[in-house]
């Protein structure tokens, strides 16, 4: 990995986590997934959060990614009490503030990858001819420009990645949250995938990749390790 990586300056404070305990009951069982994480995200960082099987680390993506409330603790999102919010509360913060890309991709088959973008903003209540021109925009930035009107099933692995990039990207969100996000693709294109994540944040974007992968880890500028539902460590990546 090369030591010349463009470092962007920090901006303000997106996520702010103190104390966040999370239980889950399994019959008689009480499963504590998360103990007590602490953890602050700025505007302008990459970061990857890595952890093996029950570290937590799903469980964690979860609730940054506003799918799911502490059982203790607190969480603000751009200031926001998170722990605070009711169903329809959370939904619209998912819709407006953060981007979601999987490993599985998760479009609609039967859509093209304009439509497949636009969703975000079908949701947001946006108008078809502003909408139209967003997606558009975007498509182009991820490299899609000449494959907007193919189906998913019309589309190679990386590039229906790049249409759930380009979704995540439409609603000019405050974070990406990105799960494995080459989890589905070989190696080459995998690389692509971080390239554009790469350039993503080179333009300003804040992006948290969740992965097992070290070397999916290393195109962060800071690396957050789970394990048994605390954090084993956090620093950057040299």
């Amino acid at each position: 990995m090369s030591t010349l990586r463009t470092t962007r300056p920090i901006g303000p404070l997106v996520i702010d986590i103190d104390g966040v305990v999370k239980l889950y009951q399994m019959g008689t069982e009480t499963i504590h997934a998360l103990r007590g994480i602490s953890l602050k995200i700025h505007r302008n960082e990459y970061l990857a959060i890595m952890g093996p099987s029950g570290s937590g680390k799903s469980t964690l993506m979860n609730m940054l990614g506003c799918l799911d409330t502490p059982t203790a603790g607190r969480y603000e999102f751009n200031g926001k009490n998170v722990a605070a919010m009711v169903d329809d509360e959370l939904a619209d913060i998912r819709n407006r503030e953060i981007g979601f890309v999987f490993q599985t991709f998760n479009l609609l088959p039967r859509s093209d990858a304009l439509r497949n973008v636009e969703l975000p903003l079908i949701y947001a209540g946006i108008p078809s001819d502003q909408r139209r021109e967003r997606a558009q925009q975007v498509l182009e930035e991820v490299g899609l420009g000449n494959r907007m009107h193919h189906k998913p099933n019309e589309l190679s692995g990386g590039q229906r990645q790049r249409v759930a990039i380009a979704r995540a990207l439409v609603n000019k969100p405050s974070i990406i949250l990105a799960d494995e996000p080459t989890g589905n693709l070989d190696s080459q294109t995998g690389i692509e995938i971080m390239a554009l994540f790469e350039e993503l944040y080179k333009l300003g974007n804040t992006i948290i990749v969740v992965t097992h992968e070290e070397d999916i880890a290393r195109h962060a500028r800071r690396v957050v390790r789970l394990r048994d539902g605390l954090i084993e460590s956090d620093g950057s990546v040299s």
